[in-house]
């Protein structure tokens, strides 16, 4: 007779956001690593980014701190986690509809618009420091209004 199944496994939460956990291991932003994993309603990972500058840019010829000056700002260089993963998806966009991206940090409003725009029909994200500012509730009011749900989930590292 064969002996009985493992039972402790993790869920397909954990699963999916250690998988964003260790996507943003990638990202050399010295301030925010976040890492981002689009998984279908099949538990079928479909793509994976982390922040970071287009792949056509050499990062170290771009800055990688915050400044008054635009062109020494990373803000204007890098792209978010959200993004990259839509980005990266090889696929028609139309196959991301439905599934739910796992993220290391809430979306902000232009990703939370990305999102929308190829709908994706849940965000599971690890951390909302942002959750307070103006952004994290254009971020919210956006998915509210688009149906996508959005939830907390933590995870040990």
């Amino acid at each position: 007779m064969p002996s009985a199944k493992r039972q402790n496994v993790i869920s397909w939460d954990e699963f999916f956001m250690r998988v964003a956990i260790a996507a943003q291991l990638r990202s050399k932003d010295p301030n925010t690593q976040v890492g981002a994993c689009i998984a279908s309603t099949n538990h079928r990972i479909l793509s994976v980014g982390y922040n970071g500058t287009p792949s056509a840019l050499n990062d170290d010829d771009f800055p990688w701190g915050t400044s008054d000056d635009p062109l020494e700002d990373k803000h204007n260089y890098v792209v978010h986690a959200e993004a990259n993963a839509v980005l990266n998806y090889r696929g028609s966009l139309r196959d991301l509809e439905g599934s739910t991206v796992y993220v290391t940090l809430f979306p902000c409003h232009d990703c939370a618009k990305i999102l929308a725009q190829v709908g994706i029909g849940e965000v599971v994200y690890l951390d909302n420091k942002y959750a307070d500012t103006d952004d994290g509730r254009i971020s919210r009011r956006i998915l509210d209004s688009c149906g996508i749900t959005y939830r907390q989930v933590l995870v040990d590292a």
